[in-house]
């Protein structure tokens, strides 16, 4: 159906040719759309034929302001092989009869010219913005807003989960932070929207539905993403760290990645429900980094261990000398002075969890923390009968403290966590 307009003025008004459902996503886009950044990333590199040092870009991505303090979140992935990045935002445009006042942020009718104070404070925002970015100036689809660009550092990275927390010093009336949903509940058939940045053009809308729900999914690192939204609605490159919204305009994931044989979408994307990025984010404002629980081990891929016929279980590689794992008694896989491997221990449960590949391993471990003491089985080879034509496995079971991991350290970047 479409609206209808009392009004008796002659020409047709854009109410008058638009349905109802265009007029709700129009509205999810002009309510949300504020909210997404645009980030470009930069590496250093010395010029050929003199000593200047200059960034040179290398990707861009989206993200989206997370509160008034200047957090924006993003995918670990966009900014992972950057040294530097920055962010443009979009920041409304006031008429000349209103008056920015930032004692309380908030907007007041302008009586006359703007005092000597508020035109001191325009300049110092100004100075303080980099006006450099691929991003153009206007915003497209919105009205009475421009674009304003700040350095951005990093706060805090989760790589197994691909995502990351940047922040920006920008004065609290040109952040409009999103409005976070839920994730809980989520049926599939309901309608879906993503905003980003796909091959660099700005605040993009898509429209799909949610096509299914629990998937998982790879991070950078290998770890395995778990309860992944899966949608339809179109997702490019450059769209990795834009919101996927529903349609009263709320956030309930961050889109991370696609499946494509070209690389380009094919109508199947991927986005980290917003529980889980909640979660993470919080953590990484207060503490700058996740903790996770690790046996301390470093083990080998599942494809590869069918190849050596392992058919469950997780092989374990490599035991570090005084690591929890290594008092407990486990073995690692070795070769041996005549040049034969010598398959190590092989991970089958934790406490009463089966463990078939390593993201059994991952999620299995993340019902525990630091510290704490688990029972883990594993499958022992019986080295003592080595002429056996089939390899023996003898169970054992071993009590190992979890040590703690961070994933990543802050020395890696160039604009270190605050």
């Amino acid at each position: 159906t479409t609206t209808t307009s009392s009004s008796s003025t002659t020409g047709v008004r854009e109410q008058d040719v638009l349905t109802e459902a265009e007029l709700r996503r129009i509205a999810v886009f002009e309510k949300a759309a504020p909210s997404v950044v645009y980030i470009d990333t930069f590496v250093e590199q010395r010029d050929a034929f003199s000593t200047n040092v200059m960034e040179v870009p290398i990707g861009t991505g989206s993200g989206f302001v997370w509160d008034d303090r200047g957090h924006i979140v993003t995918n670990y992935h966009v900014v992972r092989s950057a040294q530097s990045a920055q962010i443009a935002v979009l920041t409304r445009v006031f008429d000349d009869d209103e008056e920015e006042d930032d004692s309380d942020n908030i907007r007041t009718p302008r009586r006359n010219a703007l005092s000597a104070s508020n035109l001191q404070k325009r300049q110092e925002r100004t100075e303080r913005v980099i006006p450099i970015t691929t991003m153009q100036n206007s915003a497209p689809g919105l009205t009475n807003f421009s674009r304003k660009v700040y350095k951005a550092r990093v706060v805090g990275v989760d790589p197994g989960k691909d995502i990351a927390v940047l922040k920006i010093d920008a004065p609290v009336f040109d952040l409009y932070p999103i409005e976070v949903g839920t994730s809980t509940g989520l049926k599939v058939g309901q309608s879906a929207y993503a905003i980003g940045n796909p091959f660099g053009l700005d605040h993009t809308l898509t429209v799909g539905v949610i096509s299914g729900i629990g998937r998982e999914v790879r991070s950078p690192i290998g770890r395995p993403i778990t309860n992944v939204i899966q949608t339809d609605a179109a997702i490019n490159p450059g769209n990795s760290g834009g919101p996927l919204l529903n349609s009263a305009g709320k956030l309930i994931g961050m889109n991370t990645s696609i499946y494509s044989p070209s690389g380009a979408s094919a109508g199947i994307g991927f986005a980290i429900p917003v529980d889980a990025v909640k979660y993470i984010v919080e953590t990484l404002i207060r503490d700058g980094k996740i903790v996770r629980p690790v046996l301390g081990i470093s083990y080998l891929e599942s494809k590869q261990a069918r190849a050596l016929g392992i058919e469950k279980g997780v092989l374990v590689l490599d035991v570090p000398p005084n690591s929890p794992a290594y008092k407990a008694g486990m073995r690692g896989t070795r070769r041996t002075e005549s040049g034969l491997i010598e398959i190590g221990d092989i991970i089958i449960k934790i406490e009463d969890m089966k463990i078939n590949t390593e993201a059994d391993l991952f999620q299995a471990l993340e019902s525990f923390k630091a510290g704490d003491v688990v029972k883990v089985t594993v499958n022992r080879p019986d080295l003592e009968s080595p002429t056996s034509k089939k390899l023996r496995l003898i169970p054992q079971i071993l009590y190992i403290q979890l040590k703690a991991s961070t994933s990543i350290s802050a020395f890696q970047y160039l604009y270190p966590p605050q």
